[in-house]
């Protein structure tokens, strides 16, 4: 066995029929195809599956397909509960607020999981966090400890999975064991070209986002140097536009291009005082974990975010953000001396 885990996974889901497999409040290409894939995996082995999160799924996932499954309401029965790409409590307010989390802990309840930041769900029955590149090389590694059959769905699922939280395999957390397992899927029968066609045409963009791209850009702020650039999006822009594409998504990458910065910070300032940030990092500046953590979150070193309630001055706030982020550079700079 890979993972002392899956003698206990492989136990619950024997003795389940009908199984949910749930997703935080915040899905991307990994949870949503890890999710995708499980459900796969356990339809072939005759179990009835339902596929929850607490929000809407963003349409730039809309190229996975069966997100349109994904319910934001519970079944009325269910035996088990798999919780996919996330073990961080906070992640989890819009199942909390419909009282579906607490439904949810009456029964038997996975969390498969790839951020190493300790979980913060603590009452979980089994608990699997691993330090490797997404949930779909966890769950791979699971099919193998416990002989699930992969078809060509589930395996096209995973590599969707792998290949988008690696960021194409040239992420720092991609290992030789990422790399083999694309190739022992690819070998399975799936077409990389032919997934990454139907990701780029769904990834199109109407007119109205292409505008508003473009004033995001132009709203980009630098600081200490140009070494860390941010971006703020208000509550009518989160509203407006987030149903057709993530504000955050539209410029991060393009922010991380521009000479001399090394991290890149999108607020998310909403009408209720809370603040979400999401941090990513250049190669060679890995703070985004400790960024994050510094503000209640979590993640990985490039890739990392975190959730404020209550912030009274959001300008102050971001200064704060800012202010560490700039020491945690810092040290990276006096390390690497």
């Amino acid at each position: 066995m890979i993972y002392k885990e899956s003698n206990d996974i492989k136990k619950l889901i024997e003795e389940s029929k009908n199984i949910i497999i749930l997703q935080a409040d915040n899905p991307d290409a990994d949870s949503l195809a890890s999710a995708l894939a499980l459900e796969e995996i356990l339809f072939t082995m005759g179990k009835n599956t339902f596929l929850v999160c607490g929000v809407n799924m963003p349409q730039y996932l809309h190229y996975l397909s069966g997100w349109d499954r994904v319910s934001n309401e519970l079944p009325k029965d269910f035996d088990l509960s798999i919780l996919v790409d996330c073990s961080a409590e906070s992640l989890l307010e819009s199942l909390a607020r419909k009282n579906i989390l607490k439904l949810i802990r009456t029964k038997p309840f996975i969390v498969l999981d790839h951020h190493i930041t300790e979980a913060t769900i603590k009452d979980a029955d089994v608990i699997c966090n691993k330090d490797v590149v997404a949930t779909g090389e966890l769950i791979y590694e699971l099919s193998r400890d416990l002989k699930w059959a992969l078809d060509i769905q589930s395996s096209e699922f995973l590599v969707n999975s792998i290949m988008s939280d690696s960021l194409g395999l040239t992420s720092e957390g991609t290992t030789h064991r990422s790399i083999e397992i694309i190739s022992e899927l690819v070998k399975n029968g799936v077409n990389i070209a032919k997934l990454e066609s139907q990701r780029r045409e769904t990834m199109k963009k109407s007119k109205r986002i292409l505008e508003y791209k473009s004033k995001l850009i132009q709203r980009i702020e630098y600081s200490d140097d140009n070494r860390i650039a941010t971006i703020t999006i208000p509550w009518k822009e989160i509203e407006d536009y987030s149903s057709e594409y993530n504000p955050s998504i539209l410029v991060m990458d393009e922010m991380r291009l521009v000479e001399g910065v090394q991290v890149v910070i999108a607020f998310k300032v909403y009408k209720d005082n809370k603040v979400t940030g999401k941090i990513r990092c250049n190669y060679g500046y890995s703070i985004a974990d400790k960024l994050a953590e510094c503000f209640d979150g979590g993640g990985h070193k490039y890739a990392s975010g975190f959730k404020i309630y209550n912030v009274s001055n959001f300008e102050k706030f971001k200064n704060q953000v800012i202010a560490e982020a700039s020491k945690l550079l810092d040290n990276i700079k006096h390390e690497n001396i």
